[in-house]
Formats: C-alpha cells, sequence, structure tokens
C-alpha cells in the first residue's frame, strides 16, 4: 500500500532533491549582514555568501563550487567570518586560509599552514585568531594536532603572525578550542594532551591491500585526553596555565570575566556524577570551588556557563532540581537563584549584557520544539523571540543580541536561515530557499506526534509519527521503528540530529510502512528523572520503551502486530540487537548497523550510563548492557551492517557477535562495506544507496508492506 512514489538512487543523487542547507553562520561587528555558506543549486559544494539583514537581499562571495562537478561530493568552504563592517573577510577553502578585501580581491594568506579552522575576529577589531595543524600525519595515524595564532587585521604579509598556544614538536599537546577575552587583549584557551591515551590499529582489507586505521583510542578505564586551560596575552604571547585538580576531568566552559581578571572553568568528573566550577584569580593563581553539585545517576552533562551582567557572578544552566534552567549564583557563597523554573528544558543560552538579558533556546512550547526565548536577567516573564509556529531553531546572535540568525526547520521543511530582529518578537526572514522544485511537486510523509504512557512503569513517552500521504484510517500497516536512537524525537526535517536518515525514512514511508521514533530514556527534554532512567541501563529501559511505543500503535489500530521491524546504529544497532534477543515476537526483523555489542569496547565518556568498569557488580553489570552476552538468543530475522574502517564501534565487534550467533544456531545476515567508516550511511552515495537498498530489500521480504492486514474494529 504506497503512500507516495519515490525512489531510492533518485533521492540520493549529488545534487539533493532537498537542498543543501546553510550553515556556518558569521556576523558583521555592525550586526547588518551574516555570512553563511551555501550551495543554492544543491550540490554539496558550499560557497561564502552574506545576507542584508534588514533587507534580506542576499549576494554570493566566492564560486569556487563552479569547477567542481557535483559528482565528486566536494564539501568546499569550511568556515567564514567577517574582519569589518565594510565586507572583508575571511574564509577556509581545503584546510586554507584566504582573505577578501572589500573589492572582492582573494588572497591565499599563511601558506605554510595547513587545517587551518575555528576563525574569530577580536572584538577590538585588530586581530584574526585561529587554529591550525595537520589532522593526519604521514603514518596513517590520527593526530588532533592544534596550534593557535593571532594575524594583525592590517598584515601586510604572514610575518607578522603571532604564535600563542600548542606544542610545535609534538601534535599530541594541542590547542582544542579557544575564546576571546572582552577587551581583546587576551585568550582563553583549553590546552589537550592525548600523550597517555592509547593507540589502536583498525586492519581491514579495502581496495585490494591490507589497509591500517590507527587512531588514537581508549576504552572505558583506560587513559583519556587530558586538559589544562590557559590565558595568553596577545601582544607578548606569554602564556600562564590553570592547574585542575585533576587534569582527565572533562572541561565543560570556561570563560574570562570583563575585566580578565578572573577566569571559571565549569568541570565534572568522568561519570559526570560531579558538576564543580573552579574560579581563578589570573594575577594571583588562587583557586576556589565556586559551585558544586553531586547527584550520584546524573547521567547527561548538559551544564553550560557564563559570566552575569557587569561580572557579577555565574550564570548556570543546571538541572539540579530536575529540569534544565537557569540559576545566578553571586559569589562561592551564595546559593544560585533560579532564573527561570517549569516542566520543561533550555538547550543553550546567551548573556545579552548591555539589557541585562538572556536569551535562550528552549522547547517551552512543546518537547520536540527548540524556540529562542528572552527572560531578564533578575527574572520574570519569559518572552518568545522566534515565530509562533512549531519547529525548531539553531540560532547565531549578532554582537549586539539585536539579530539572531538561526537555522529554522520543521518536520515538512528542510534546514533554511532566517533572521529574527529581537525587537520584533514572533517575525522572522527566511533567507534561503534550499530544496531542488520538484521537492515541492512530491508528496511527503505526513508527520504527527503520540503521546502515550511506558508499558513498565507508566511514565510519560512521546512519539515521532511518519505516515503514508494516502493513509486510511482502520488499516492495520507495518511499522518500522527507527532508526532508533537518543533525541530522536524534535520538530524539524528528519527528526534527528544523530545519524539523519531523513530521506531513507521518507523512501520506507512511501512503501507503505508506518515509521516511529520514541523519545527512549536518557534523552533530553523531559527532566532528570526522564533521563535517569537509562543509568546502567542500556539495552533495558531504553528497549522497553520502544516497546511501549508499540504496544501503543497497536492498540490504537495503526499497526498490523505481525509486522513490526526496528533498526538502528551505532547505539542504535546495539537497542536494535537488544530488542530482538530480550523481546521474541515483538519484532519481525531488525537491522543493526555499525552496532555497539560491546560496552567494554564504549568510549569512556559512555561511563555516564553504563558506569565505570569496575565493581562489586562487575562484569555482570557490562554484560547486561552488552548486546554481545545476548544475539545467541535472537529468533527472528536479523542483518548486520558495518564498515571495516570504523574506529567509533569496531568491526572486530560485530564478527565477535556474528561467531556468537554462530556458535548457538542463530540465523542472520552480514553486509559488510569495504573501507566504509562509522558513518557508513554517508561516506558516499554509491554506498548510500548500495546498504539502504539492501535493508530495504530486507524489510519487504519479512514485512511484507504492499500487503493489506484488513480493516480494525
Amino acid at each position: 500500500m504506497a503512500g507516495t512514489s519515490l525512489d531510492l538512487d533518485a533521492l540520493y543523487q549529488p545534487v539533493s532533491i532537498v537542498g543543501t542547507p546553510p550553515s556556518g553562520f558569521a556576523w558583521s561587528p555592525d550586526g547588518r549582514r551574516i555570512l553563511f555558506l551555501w550551495n543554492d543549486a544543491g550540490a554539496s559544494f558550499r560557497d561564502v555568501w552574506s545576507a542584508d539583514a534588514v533587507t534580506g537581499e542576499k549576494r554570493r562571495l566566492t564560486f569556487h563550487g563552479q569547477a567542481s562537478p557535483a559528482e565528486q561530493g566536494a564539501r568546499g568552504v569550511s568556515e567564514a567570518v567577517f574582519l569589518n563592517d565594510e565586507g572583508r573577510f575571511a574564509y577556509v577553502l581545503g584546510g586554507r586560509l584566504h582573505i577578501v578585501d572589500a573589492a572582492g580581491r582573494d588572497e591565499a594568506v599563511e601558506r605554510d599552514k595547513r587545517a587551518v579552522r575555528q576563525l574569530a575576529l577580536s572584538p577590538d577589531r585588530r586581530h584574526l585568531a585561529f587554529v591550525s595543524g595537520n589532522a593526519v600525519d604521514a603514518g596513517n595515524r590520527n593526530v588532533s594536532g592544534g596550534l593557535l595564532w593571532a594575524r594583525p587585521l592590517d598584515a601586510r604579509d604572514d610575518g607578522s603572525t603571532r604564535y600563542l598556544a600548542g606544542d610545535r614538536a609534538d601534535p599530541k599537546i594541542y590547542v582544542e578550542n579557544y575564546q576571546w577575552a572582552a577587551g581583546g587583549r587576551r585568550i582563553a584557551f583549553t590546552l589537550a594532551d592525548n600523550r597517555l591515551m592509547p593507540e589502536r590499529d583498525i586492519l581491514y582489507y579495502a581496495g585490494g591491500a591490507a589497509q591500517n586505521n590507527r587512531v588514537e583510542r581508549a576504552f572505558p578505564g583506560e587513559e583519556v585526553t587530558r586538559y589544562t586551560v590557559g590565558v595568553v596575552d596577545v601582544a607578548s604571547g606569554t602564556a600562564r596555565m590553570f592547574e585542575r585538580p585533576n587534569a582527565r576531568h572533562h572541561v565543560w566552559s570556561y570563560g574570562l570575566s570583563g575585566r580578565g581578571d578572573r577566569l571559571f572553568v565549569s568541570e565534572s568528573d568522568l561519570l559526570a556524577n560531579d558538576h564543580v566550577i573552579w574560579m581563578w584569580d589570573t594575577a594571583t593563581g588562587k583557586r576556589e570551588r565556586f559551585y558544586s553539585h553531586s547527584e550520584p545517576k546524573h547521567l547527561r552533562p548538559d551544564w553550560q556557563v557564563a559570566w552575569a551582567p557587569d561580572d557579577d557572578g555565574l550564570v548556570i544552566l543546571t538541572d539540579r532540581d530536575g529540569w534544565l534552567h537557569l540559576y545566578h549564583q553571586k559569589t562561592a557563597r551564595s546559593k544560585p537563584r533560579a532564573i527561570t523554573s517549569g516542566r520543561w528544558e533550555i538547550a543553550s543560552f546567551t548573556v545579552d549584557r548591555d539589557r541585562r538579558d538572556l536569551l535562550f533556546v528552549a522547547n517551552k512550547s512543546y518537547l520536540t520544539d527548540r524556540q529562542v526565548y528572552r527572560v531578564p536577567f533578575a527574572g520574570g516573564a519569559v518572552r518568545q523571540l522566534t515565530p509562533a509556529a512549531n519547529g525548531s531553531h539553531d540560532p547565531v546572535y549578532s554582537p549586539d543580541h539585536g539579530r539572531i540568525a538561526t537555522l529554522w526547520s520543521d518536520d515538512r521543511t528542510p534546514h533554511e536561515l532566517m533572521i529574527v530582529d529581537a525587537a520584533q518578537p514572533g517575525t522572522g526572514r527566511r533567507i534561503t530557499h534550499s530544496p531542488r522544485p520538484e521537492f515541492a511537486r512530491q508528496t511527503w510523509a505526513n508527520i504527527g506526534y503520540v503521546e502515550f504512557p511506558s508499558h513498565v512503569d507508566g511514565k510519560p513517552l512521546v512519539g515521532r509519527l511518519s505516515l503514508p500521504a494516502n493513509y486510511r484510517p482502520g488499516r492495520r500497516y507495518p511499522l518500522i521503528v527507527g532508526s532508533v536512537y537518543s533525541d530522536s524525537v524534535r520538530n524539524q526535517w528528519g527528526g534527528r540530529t544523530a545519524h539523519p536518515t531523513a530521506l531513507f525514512d521518507q523512501y520506507l514511508v512511501s512503501r507503505g510502512y508506518i515509521v516511529l521514533n520514541v523519545n527512549v530514556r536518557g534523552s533530553w527534554g523531559q527532566g532528570r528523572e526522564h533521563n535517569q532512567g537509562l543509568h546502567h541501563s542500556y539495552g533495558q529501559a531504553d528497549i522497553d520503551d520502544l516497546e511501549s511505543g508499540v504496544r501503543h500503535l497497536v492498540a490504537k489500530g495503526y499497526v498490523d502486530p505481525a509486522r513490526v521491524g526496528i533498526w538502528g546504529s551505532s547505539y542504535g544497532g546495539l537497542m536494535t540487537l537488544m530488542s530482538l534477543a530480550k523481546k521474541p515476537g515483538v519484532y519481525a526483523a531488525g537491522i543493526a548497523g555499525a552496532p555497539a555489542t560491546n560496552v567494554w569496547h564504549a568510549y569512556p565518556s559512555q561511563m555516564w550510563v553504563m558506569g565505570p568498569p569496575e565493581g562489586s557488580d562487575m562484569p555482570a553489570r557490562y554484560e547486561a548492557q552488552s548486546a554481545l552476552y545476548h544475539v545467541d538468543k535472537i529468533k527472528d530475522p536479523v542483518l548486520l551492517i558495518h564498515g571495516t574502517r570504523d574506529p567509533v564501534v569496531l568491526y572486530s565487534d560485530t564478527v565477535a557477535a556474528t561467531e556468537r550467533m554462530i556458535a548457538a544456531g542463530v540465523q542472520h545476515e552480514l553486509v559488510t562495506l569495504p573501507g566504509a567508516n562509522h558513518a557508513w550511511a554517508s561516506d558516499n552515495l554509491a554506498q548510500t544507496r548500495f546498504a539502504f537498498r539492501k535493508m530495504a530489500d530486507f524489510f519487504d521480504r519479512h514485512l511484507r508492506p504492499g500487503s493489506v492486514a484488513g480493516e480494525s474494529e
């Protein structure tokens, strides 16, 4: 029962039917113009564009994409930034830095530097800071490498560019990120040290030969990156490092006060249980514990911190009271004052110092939304700035916070650039129109949301539901749950941000499937209790939530219970295999892409969920969360798909899982993608089409989307 007519090969083409979303927004210092990266024809190569914030008029500024055939899939310009209000700007292409003057003359500068990134103009408009370094060395070893530089804007040549931080001799000691101080005289930065982190050889065959992808990769319990925050004076190049009690702890944010006399660092332990903010006197180096909060089952490190107006303490985004909200803490001895509250959550914020307001992104309107709001720093009424229509916004604020450039989308509209005037709340000007003309001629899925209780504990859950365009109530359709993942229920094109498969979802719906995603435990947006439900529970509480969604749709008459499939990649692959192993009969077929089958081989950061690799409950705790120890119980058809070069989830773990299934007599299918990375669905178009065709054929074979189960009562 097809709802629309879509061709998989046609959906995945060098020139995309949905267009190329704009990215890399950067404001001019006066806030009147915005730079962005875009391809108006829908190819992958992005050039630099600008738009007038008042009139909305846009103009293409570079034309490198004209010499790059769409079939090559080149990404184009990676970032750009204005250098003044007259139109001078800098951009990066192929890791090389270019500067374009107001007359349009383009000059390649800093020719001795590679992998240039993180361009930032100083607040006094005197320097352009950037990071450089080689991403991969000749030994085929991943090297993060990063040196921090400051180039005077009046430089006539590269000789006046000043080296500021990072180890020139050892790329394992590198600047991870940085930020300018308010006056433009100093820069705060994070120095990362990977010298103790293990290196691993990922051996595989591709191109008819043996290959080795050597990577820096730690497992739980092993050495991780060590971080130190420093401050460097741009004029002299003199840097001072501020040592923390434990350099292995995560650094979530940091910032210099407006006068530069104080530095905060927001950190947590490796389990994300203990949130601490340290405060230094930058002149004396004296450190004090400014803020701390401990939560033994804390799961998500969504904390953010910024200086309050007039440097009057800190504004802290924390879920200390159950929901992610904003608090003001004036001193180390005072208590946090709540600025916002409610059964909704804030995703990010910025401080408008001049107006003494806070601007933030939240789901106040509905769980699936991300809207921009304003609230007085002193507290008071919350006012929405973005248009009232449901959807998602990812904002970049002008320097004076008077305008907002936002990457906007909703369930039916691919991502576009919109400019919002903060003085006129509720209005926005759409700048780009990215989809190809044929997009409007196509009939797409009907997207909606369903709310239902958990069948285990009754907690409220929300699902994103994609229905065929010609859906007929009373008919029971085959259902595909997935691609399953956390944070997968969002009102934007494709729903998910991680592992996006918007067009494949549309293709499945066009063949007569219903597609469901569930905001499983561990996801953002429903408060601390909801996300803590995943604590020590990979492949347990999360898959119960997925089953609750299936039960709800069956009970409501949407779905044929005999034709339910499930699929996911990475963590979603873990949930898929665990669902098949632990819930026989619920799913008629499942596909696990790059499945994380062995949590002993996860990134150390996943200890937030699964806990440390030691304790009286080990090894049982890790075995309970590892699909490797459960795949021998699978009874229903299963397909595994994995790239051999994957450094995130090792292909050898999939081999171990298949060996266990073979030993247990579990029939399964395995699709190996030679040389493919973790993002196997987006490495290249030929591979994408091949993999999705395999998956669609597998589901069609077992779920029979063309058949009708009959009318419900």
